[in-house]
């Protein structure tokens, strides 16, 4: 086997090295798993190439592939850069005119797309798109050609010779991709990132999973560089690779597949972890007091062997018997490798939770812009700890400049952003650091730690600096806030939106006895209960709750850092409404925008 110069060389050593792997990608499909030998894999991104070459595709040619997780993604990838082209991954749940700006910055030949709605809003972009010759979309929809006709035109149209050549020709350190940043803010900026930039990611990282873990589970969007270069490590280490649903059906799958790998974002796992301590507490009798017991015990979790003492050690062993191996069997989960967490921090209650039932979390920290990881936890001594994301990749170099501002150099640094050197510029210094944005510091054992970011720091008027980012997440911690976003630039004091969570509130109203409210619907005396949102939002036993919370973790804040006021908000924040990110973090500058009148009143 040949080293890795380019990506789709993966797919090559995959099938050499493990060519009895039963299953290298798998998606249900109509309730049965559709799976794809290492062997199927390679041959339809081979015939898929051929057909693209058919198609009159070139090298440097750019192939949009609008989807979600499926194989289908995965053997266009490795087809597309066969033949040289250049992938551009797009979210499934941007707007029309995200769909416009991108398709024509990047000026997309071909697009590959999933769902009619996706369809209809490049139907609507169409005549302003004039690069577009292709369009084709995953399954039939009676009106474009679709996957299965690209790919029976390569089974029939052969090119070998060309496709050796055009394969020859692609060299490390060609662009393989463009990746749009979703980002929080601003206009979607075109990331390039050579073959090199990625293989150097693999490199950095395929030692951490153990080598018996053979199956990963993938629900994150694989078009977000995060979860992509995860999938290609997988490949690499020959692991197969079994795709969500959908977000909703995460547990069902997992109980089927039974998988020792996965990556998260901290939100799906503060998810998970409720929703385990809810019907734990469901429980009665000396059962519950055991369940909670247990989960109690892994509060003082400590990642570090060393600093656990053999008596907490005999009480873990005896919560994993009784306990921890049955929420390890309700997850799918019963042999379990790793956890990798990413996109925003993660809280030391959920990751000892995890962590401590054999289901261990490691952290990283990245950008798209570096390919996207920086650092992540390892198995090395102090390797991995709550609060750090671990030590800089081999080949990376890493430091703090005297902004505060962490910086990195390396092999991660991206070719840079599309058609816009003077950004480039500004992002990638003279001397080729990189510069993230956020802020850090490095202890001496070479861990790094995020502390918030620059842009986000604001100033009251009172000249006191105050970063969002940390009282945000110690706020999040509360099981009555789903989101919170703090604001204060130029006031006098802190204020916050706060999206309660709902699905909690009804937990803990069926626990009040004590309360009285009169439903309209029904007429019902002494039974609190709320029929929408916006009901919730205005009932005083709420607001006073949560008031309550903001005193108690006002505490862990100086008197400049804590939040006076705060409103109530009833929308749900999603992918699709434009306020979160698709790896679920909160457009600041969005919120901002869409709730000024609220956020004006509270400082008013």
């Amino acid at each position: 086997m040949k080293e890795e110069t380019r990506l789709f060389d993966i797919l090559d050593n995959y099938c050499e090295k493990w060519p009895d792997q039963n299953v290298a990608l798998a998606k249900k499909e109509n309730g049965v798993w559709v799976k794809y030998s290492p062997k199927q894999y390679q041959e339809i991104s081979r015939n898929l190439a051929y057909a693209l070459i058919e198609l009159g595709i070139q090298p440097q040619d750019k192939i949009a592939i609008i989807s979600s997780n499926r194989p289908e993604w995965n053997m266009l990838d490795m087809a597309i850069q066969q033949i040289g082209a250049i992938i551009v991954p797009i979210y499934p749940t941007i707007s029309k005119e995200d769909y416009l700006f991108i398709l024509n910055n990047c000026e997309a030949k071909m697009v590959i797309l999933e769902g009619i709605a996706v369809m209809n809003k490049i139907e609507e972009i169409l005549p302003n798109t004039p690069n577009l010759k292709l369009i084709y979309t995953m399954s039939d929809r009676q009106k474009y050609p679709f996957f299965q006709q690209l790919l029976e035109l390569g089974e029939t149209h052969h090119h070998p010779e060309e496709l050796e050549q055009r394969r020859n020709n692609v060299k490390t350190g060609n662009c393989a991709t463009i990746i749009y940043t979703s980002g929080t803010t601003g206009v979607p900026k075109g990331v390039m990132l050579s073959h090199s930039n990625l293989l150097g990611q693999l490199r950095g990282i395929q030692h951490t999973p153990a080598k018996w873990s053979k199956t990963a589970f993938s629900f994150l969007p694989i078009c977000h560089a995060y979860e992509r270069v995860l999938v290609y490590m997988y490949q690499l280490l020959g692991m197969s690779v079994y795709y969500a649903e959908s977000l909703a059906t995460i547990a069902d799958n997992m109980k089927e597949i039974h998988p020792t790998m996965m990556t998260a974002v901290p939100r799906v796992l503060e998810k998970m972890y409720e929703k385990i301590v809810q019907n734990g507490n469901k429980m009665k009798g000396l059962s519950g007091y055991i369940f909670r017991w247990a989960v109690k015990l892994t509060e003082r979790y400590k990642i570090d062997p060393d600093e656990r003492s053999s008596f907490y050690n005999l009480k873990i062993k005896i919560a994993d018997k009784l306990v921890y191996s049955k929420i390890r069997e309700q997850l799918g989960a019963e042999n379990f490798d790793i956890i990798v967490s990413g996109a925003a921090s993660i809280s030391q209650k959920v990751a000892g939770f995890f962590s401590a039932i054999k289901m261990p979390v490691y952290e990283g920290y990245g950008m798209t812009e570096t390919s996207p990881v920086i650092c992540v936890s390892d198995n090395s001594k102090g390797g991995r700890e709550v609060g750090t994301v671990g030590r800089a990749l081999p080949g990376i170099e890493l430091k703090i400049n005297e902004q505060g501002e962490i910086i990195c150099r390396g092999h991660n640094v991206m070719l840079g952003y599309y058609k816009n050197e003077e950004l480039t510029k500004e992002i990638i210094d003279k001397d080729g650091w990189l510069h993230t944005g956020d802020m850090g510091y490095i202890d001496d054992r070479g861990r790094l730690f995020i502390t918030g970011r620059l842009k986000n720091l604001f100033k009251t008027s009172m000249g006191k600096y105050i970063n969002p980012q940390v009282i945000e997440e110690k706020f999040s911690e509360s099981k009555f806030i789903e989101n919170i976003v703090v604001f204060g630039e130029g006031q006098k004091f802190a204020a916050a939106l706060i999206v309660p969570n709902f699905a909690y509130i009804k937990t803990w109203f069926a626990q009040q006895n004590k309360m009285n409210f009169n439903l309209k619907q029904n007429n019902k005396q002494n039974k609190l209960d709320f029929t929408t949102k916006e009901e919730c939002i205005k009932m005083k036993e709420v607001k006073d709750a949560i008031s309550k919370e903001v005193k108690n973790y006002n505490t862990f804040f100086g008197e400049t850092e804590q939040i006076k006021k705060f409103e109530l908000v009833a929308d749900d924040w999603t992918i699709e409404n434009g306020i979160m990110t698709p790896t679920l973090k909160v457009k600041r500058k969005v919120v901002q925008q869409r709730y000024k009148n609220l956020i004006d009143s509270m400082f008013e």
